[in-house]
């Protein structure tokens, strides 16, 4: 009897194709290259490239120099991500620098209208400040939103500027001046009682894949204390962004 002819598989949409991209995110074991994703998912690495610079953007892929690994998006809809995740990365790092600190230390990634609060390391001592997890944090208001907008390409920066208002100008010399100290320091905008001192993570320059905030009282922000809250912010967001690079947590110091 003749073999009848197998049917060949229908041609994969771009929706299929970026979804298949998601997927091997999120289960890898560790943040995973572009070759080797492509290959994974039987994509050309030029249009893998293509379409996870749209995931990127729209949060459901964090690139973390030639790594990339599940985004906000992803992680809002399943735990199953989580130990890939960015925050599973950061936390060994959060609990660190808070220590170090003595203060709280939130973790946020950059979305669409501001910076998302993902993580948070609060110490009991601290517990009359609210902690934002999950909050969507705008540009004018907090470091964090500033430290990430300051290491955009100042091209990219425009976009964030629109809809402030009187507020654009002062924010723009805000960002100007992160970008020449590397670091955002906030004290009393929101809450005057509360200050926050951010640096981004940026393996790649003008692609910053988080930032990590520092927050306290703001009479603990004073002189050597805040000499002190920079200098192991700074050591952290480094030992992070070594992490994100080398695809493992355990980056030390």
């Amino acid at each position: 009897m003749p073999v009848a002819p197998r049917t060949p598989a229908p041609p994969r949409s771009a929706v299929d194709k970026a979804l298949d991209l998601v997927e091997a995110v999120s289960r890898a074991p560790q943040p995973v290259r572009l070759t080797d994703l492509a290959a994974e998912v039987g994509l050309h690495r030029a249009t893998a490239y293509r379409i996870l610079l749209d995931l990127v953007r729209r949060g459901w892929v964090l690139r973390a120099g030639d790594r990339y690994l599940p985004g906000a998006a992803v992680l809002r809809m399943s735990a199953s991500a989580a130990g890939n995740s960015l925050t599973a990365l950061a936390r060994p790092v959060l609990e660190r620098l808070s220590a170090a600190t003595s203060m709280m230390v939130n973790l946020q990634v950059l979305e669409e209208g501001g910076a998302r609060v993902i993580d948070v390391i609060r110490p009991e001592r601290l517990a009359m400040i609210s902690h934002l997890r999950g909050e969507l944090l705008p540009v004018g208001r907090f470091a964090g939103p500033l430290a990430l907008v300051a290491a955009l390409e100042p091209d990219a920066r425009t976009r964030w500027l629109d809809g402030l208002g009187d507020e654009a100008a002062d924010v723009a010399r805000e960002l100007a001046e992160v970008e020449r100290t590397g670091v955002a320091v906030e004290r009393g905008r929101n809450d005057k009682l509360v200050a926050s001192v951010s640096r981004a993570v940026v393996p790649d320059p003008g692609a910053p894949v988080c930032a990590l905030t520092v927050v306290g009282p703001d009479a603990e922000f004073d002189g050597p204390e805040l000499a002190l809250v920079e200098r192991e912010l700074r050591a952290a967001t480094d030992e992070l962004g070594t992490a994100l690079t080398a695809g493992t947590a355990e980056a030390g110091r």
